[in-house]
C-alpha cells in the first residue's frame, strides 16, 4: 500500500485549484497562438504538468508565470508545425482538418470569438511574430517578458509585434521610425553596393546578432563572430547590383531582387544609429508573405 504525505497532497490540491482559476485565460492565450482547440488544450495540459513539477512558492504572479510557460510551449508547437509543413504541406493540412472534425462546434465557437479572418492572417506569421503579437497586443504582456520567451532582445521583439500588427490590422507605417531607420539602411546599402568593407563595419554593432534559416548566430554565418566576420561573409561583389531598399511590413529593410524577382529579405533591428540585429529570410513562403514596397 502506497502512503502519501498529506501535506504534499494538500499542496497539490491547492495548486490544482489555483490552476483551474487560470485555465480559461490560458486556453484563450493558447488558442490565439495556435488556432486549434485541441492543440490549445494540449498546451494548457503541458503547462499544468510543468507547474506540478516546479517549485513556485516564490512566484508572486502565478498567472504571469503560467502565461509565460504556455507561450513557450506554444512557440515550440508552432515551430514543430512549421517544420512539418515544410516536410509535407499536404500532411499538415490533413492534420488540421482532422483536428477541426474532432470537435467542430467548439472549434467554430472559439474561431468566432477571435475572428476567423484574424486567425487566417495569424497563420501566415512566423512563430515568433505570432507569439509577440498575441502576448503583447491581445494580452498586454511587456516586451521584456516576451523577449525571454522568443529568445530575442526587447527591441527585436517589439519589431516582431510591429510586423505582425501590420499584417493583422493593416496598421499605418510609422513615419517617425522610418526617418530614424533610413540613414542607417542607406549607409548599409551604399557600403554593400560599393564593396566598402569599412563602411559596412561603421553601421554594424560590433556584436551584431544575425539570424537566418532557423538558426541563431552571433555575428553572421554559423562560423562567424562579430561585425568583422559578418562583413567578410557578405559577397558584396555578387549582390550589390540586385540590392533594393524597401519598406517591409512597415519597417525599412533590404531585398535582393535579381531581374526584379525578390528572392531574399533582410530585416534589421536598428538602435541608436547602429544595426544591432539582422534577420535574413530565404524561405519562399515567408518572403511571399511579407508586405513589401520597393523604394528608389
Amino acid at each position: 500500500m502506497i502512503c502519501y504525505d498529506r501535506r504534499i497532497v494538500s499542496d497539490i490540491d491547492v495548486l490544482a485549484q489555483r490552476f483551474e482559476q487560470d485555465r480559461t485565460h490560458l486556453r484563450g492565450v493558447a488558442y490565439r497562438m495556435l488556432g486549434s482547440s485541441t492543440e490549445a488544450d494540449d498546451a494548457v495540459q503541458e503547462a499544468w504538468l510543468r507547474l506540478s513539477r516546479s517549485e513556485t512558492s516564490d512566484v508572486q504572479n502565478l498567472t504571469g508565470w503560467l502565461t509565460t510557460v504556455v507561450g513557450r510551449v506554444c512557440l515550440d508547437m508552432l515551430r514543430s508545425r512549421k517544420a512539418r509543413r515544410e516536410d509535407s504541406a499536404d500532411a499538415a493540412r490533413e492534420s488540421q482538418l482532422g483536428d477541426v472534425a474532432r470537435n467542430p462546434e467548439q472549434e467554430a465557437a472559439l474561431a468566432d470569438s477571435v475572428g476567423r479572418a484574424v486567425l487566417v492572417v495569424l497563420d501566415t506569421l512566423d512563430p515568433a511574430e505570432r507569439i509577440a503579437f498575441v502576448l503583447h497586443d491581445m494580452f498586454g504582456m511587456a516586451f521584456d517578458e516576451i523577449a525571454e520567451i522568443v529568445g530575442r532582445s526587447p527591441a527585436a521583439t517589439r519589431q516582431l509585434a510591429s510586423r505582425a500588427r501590420r499584417r493583422v490590422e493593416g496598421a499605418p507605417v510609422n513615419e517617425a521610425e522610418l526617418a530614424t531607420q533610413r540613414p542607417v539602411v542607406i549607409a548599409f546599402m551604399t557600403a554593400l553596393k560599393a564593396g566598402d568593407f569599412d563602411g559596412l563595419l561603421q553601421v554594424l554593432d560590433p556584436d551584431v546578432l544575425v539570424r537566418g534559416q532557423g538558426q541563431v548566430m552571433r555575428g553572421a554565418k554559423t562560423w562567424a563572430k562579430g561585425a568583422t566576420e559578418f562583413a567578410k561573409s557578405v559577397p558584396m561583389e555578387k549582390v550589390g547590383a540586385s540590392v533594393r531598399m524597401a519598406i517591409i511590413d512597415g519597417n525599412l529593410g533590404v531585398v535582393f531582387a535579381p531581374h526584379g524577382n525578390i528572392v531574399r529579405v533582410i530585416l534589421f533591428v536598428i538602435d541608436d544609429g547602429l544595426i544591432r540585429e539582422v534577420e535574413v529570410v530565404f524561405e519562399p513562403d515567408r518572403v511571399a508573405a511579407f508586405e513589401i514596397q520597393l523604394l528608389d
